[in-house]
C-alpha cells in the first residue's frame, strides 16, 4: 500500500465520514475501530486495510501500532479520531475513568505519533498529523470532566509534536463542538442544542471532513486548530 492515511476510531460518525471522502478521492486508508459494525465491512469491500483494537489497554496498543507499522513503510498522514464520550456519572471508579480517558484519548496518539516518526518522514512531500481534539478542551466540562482533561491534553500533543515533527510534517487540531446528531436525539434535545451557537445549525459530519482536506491541501498550517463550533464560544 502507497502513502495511506490512518484513520483511528473509523467504524462510525465523524470518522466513518472522512475515510469515506477518502476513499472518494481514491486515496488509500487504513483504519482501526473497537467494535464491529457493518461499516466496516463496507470500507474493506472499498479498499481500505482494518485494524480491530481497543485502545484502553497497553498491550492492545502495542499489538495495534505493530500491525499498522507492518501495513506500510510511509504513510501519508496520521488522523487521531478514536474516542470515548464517557462521563463521571457513569463511572464509580473515577481512578480509572481518567486512566481510560487519558489512555484513548493522549497516550494512544503519542505512542502512535512517535511510532509512525519514520514512516511520516521517509516519504516525498509533506505529511500530517491531525488530533481530533472538542471544544470543551479550553471550556472544561461538568459532566464530562476527565475526558475534557484528555482532550486538552491531547491538544497540548498537538503544540508539541508541531514543534519536534518541523518542517517535514504539519500537526494541527480540529476542534468541533455539536456537528451531528445521535438517531435517539428528540427534537426538543435538538432545538435546545441548535441554540447554543451563534449560527444555530448542527451541520453534520461534512464539517470535519472539510476541515481535513483543508488540513491535508495546506502548504503553511502547523500548531494550529480549526475550531468547529459555529460561533459558540462567544454565546
Amino acid at each position: 500500500m502507497s502513502h495511506p492515511v490512518l484513520i483511528t476510531g473509523a467504524s462510525q460518525r465523524l470518522g466513518l465520514a472522512m475515510a469515506k471522502s477518502l476513499l472518494d478521492s481514491s486515496i488509500p486508508i487504513v483504519v482501526t475501530y473497537r467494535t464491529h459494525r457493518p461499516s466496516i465491512d463496507m470500507l474493506k469491500q472499498r479498499g481500505a486495510v482494518v485494524v480491530q483494537c481497543d485502545f484502553s489497554t497497553e498491550a492492545a496498543i502495542d499489538r495495534a501500532i505493530d500491525q499498522i507499522k507492518a501495513i506500510s513503510n510511509t504513510y501519508r498522514a496520521v488522523i487521531h479520531n478514536a474516542s470515548d464520550w464517557a462521563q463521571e456519572k457513569g463511572y464509580d471508579n473515577k481512578d480509572a475513568l481518567i486512566e481510560r480517558m487519558m489512555r484513548i484519548h493522549a497516550y494512544t496518539p503519542y505512542r502512535i505519533n512517535l511510532a509512525l516518526k519514520g514512516a511520516l518522514m521517509d516519504r516525498e512531500g509533506p505529511s500530517d498529523i491531525i488530533h481530533m481534539t472538542d471544544y470543551v478542551q479550553e471550556t472544561g466540562s461538568e459532566k464530562h470532566m476527565a475526558y475534557a482533561a484528555s482532550k486538552a491534553a491531547l491538544h497540548n500533543l498537538t503544540l508539541s509534536f508541531a514543534k519536534k515533527y518541523a518542517p517535514k510534517v504539519k500537526v494541527n487540531s480540529i476542534a468541533p463542538a455539536l456537528l451531528m446528531f445521535n438517531e435517539d436525539d428528540d427534537e426538543s434535545y435538538k432545538e435546545k442544542a441548535k441554540k447554543k451557537s451563534l449560527l444555530e445549525t448542527v451541520p453534520g459530519a461534512q464539517e470535519a471532513v472539510k476541515a481535513m482536506h483543508y488540513l491535508l491541501d495546506s502548504d503553511y498550517i502547523t500548531g494550529q486548530t480549526l475550531h468547529l463550533n459555529g460561533g459558540r464560544h462567544l454565546k
